[in-house]
């Protein structure tokens, strides 16, 4: 028997030794560019769109009522822009006069009122610069989640309910709140 056995694993090194091994070849799988097309809307395009030309990528998502929002935020912005610049060049102009000693533009301000004024009046125009850039970048940012999110299912199947709840801790006291419901039909 132990003769048997050995013979057994004798063979076996043998014969596999006279198999070839399998070559392994390695292949470079190529990178995958993500496919928009399952997508109604395709993203990038709305992203482009907007970042070109500011509420076309709306447009382009079929969401043409946000450009007058949009148009108006830009507007508006602009409009406060040139107000806290004249504000800021009329304290800067004042400034400029009461160092060489005219006093008239504003009699009751003296040098510190004159340069908190200044200080004021440029923080708000930079500020007001600052959000005109975040406007455009709402812009862009707004076309690129809408676009994604216009393959979206929005059905009758959901339901989201906010109601009323009262629950009890122990016979004497209770506990009133809201609860939020979400309802898969």
């Amino acid at each position: 028997m132990g003769l048997l056995l050995l013979s057994i694993f004798w063979t076996l090194p043998g014969f596999s030794q006279t198999q070839n091994p399998p070559q392994v070849t390695q292949t470079e799988t190529p990178k995958k560019k993500i496919d928009y097309s399952s997508l109604p809307k395709n993203p990038r395009k709305a992203t482009i769109l907007s970042a070109v030309l500011p509420g076309a990528g709306q447009v382009y998502n079929g969401k043409a009522w946000k450009v007058p929002i949009l148009y108006a935020g830009f507007m508006t912005d602009i409009y406060f822009i040139g107000y806290n610049n004249k504000r800021y060049q009329t304290f800067i102009d004042a400034l400029n006069a009461f160092d060489e000693g005219d006093n008239s533009q504003f009699p009751s301000l003296n040098r510190d009122a004159l340069v908190r004024n200044v200080d004021y009046w440029r923080q708000n125009r930079d500020f007001t610069i600052l959000l005109l850039f975040g406007i455009y970048a709402l812009n862009i940012i707004d076309a690129n989640v809408d676009a994604h999110l216009s393959g979206f299912d929005i059905s009758d199947d959901l339901a989201l309910k906010i109601e009323p709840s009262l629950e009890s801790f122990s016979a004497s006291n209770n506990l009133v709140g809201l609860s939020l419901k979400l309802q898969f039909k």
